[in-house]
């Protein structure tokens, strides 16, 4: 499957990331980590593409 069109849930995105799903909330509000996509009233998912876009990210800061 294209990882643009692949969701994962806030849970598989803080165990991609090895972040807890209150630290990724609060990127999430600082406009830090993707955006959620909406799945219904009560639960989001992020595309997949994204959240591995922002690992890359960190990764790639470690050596600046």
């Amino acid at each position: 499957m294209n990882d643009n069109l692949e969701l994962v849930s806030l849970n598989e995105a803080a165990r991609m990331t090895s972040l807890s799903r209150t630290f990724l909330n609060r990127l999430r509000d600082q406009g830090r980590f993707p955006a959620a996509v909406p799945m219904g009233e009560r639960r989001i998912a992020f595309v997949k593409s994204e959240v591995l876009g922002f690992i890359r990210d960190r990764i790639a800061a470690r050596a600046a």
